[in-house]
């Protein structure tokens, strides 16, 4: 099955490129990054804090099948409600360190709209330690979930 999530990464550059086109309105993407209660559903994690909000913060925490919680949080560094995030990205008790993301939201027509990132990271190893895990994979199977979540 194809994945919808575009993930590509060129040899030897910092970053990471992401693109998906979803069937929802743009209004409906943005709320799926913005609002805690709909981040939860489709990220299977806690929201523990969500500033959205030029030099906002946010902190997630996720729970494996063993039980160990993971952290992840970050800070907002510009917000344009229906337009972009730019925000700091850190897994806590991790030995990949910050990463920066843009996020930018676009407009297709009233039914589809576009999400486009990109990840900076201090390395092009850290950046690729990151691609051996299934990261794709686990991105993909996300944004089929909110799709899924906010179609219905």
């Amino acid at each position: 099955m194809e994945q919808k999530t575009k993930v590509t990464a060129q040899e030897g550059k910092q970053e990471v490129r992401i693109s998906r086109v979803f069937g929802l309105p743009l209004e409906s993407l943005f709320k799926a990054y913005v609002d805690p209660k709909i981040v939860e559903q489709w990220m299977g994690t806690k929201v523990i804090k969500l500033e959205c909000k030029t030099h906002g913060s946010y902190h997630f925490e996720t729970t494996d099948p063993k039980g160990n919680k993971h952290g992840f949080n970050g800070t907002i560094h510009e917000f344009e409600p229906n337009q972009k995030i730019t925000r700091t990205f850190e897994m806590e008790n991790t030995t990949f360190p910050v990463q920066l993301e843009f996020l930018e939201f676009q407009d297709i027509n009233e039914n589809n709209s576009k999400l486009e990132m990109l990840i900076v990271f201090k390395s092009v190893s850290d950046r690729d330690n990151l691609l051996k895990l299934p990261f794709a994979f686990g991105l993909n199977r996300a944004h089929d979930k909110l799709e899924e979540l906010l179609s219905n």
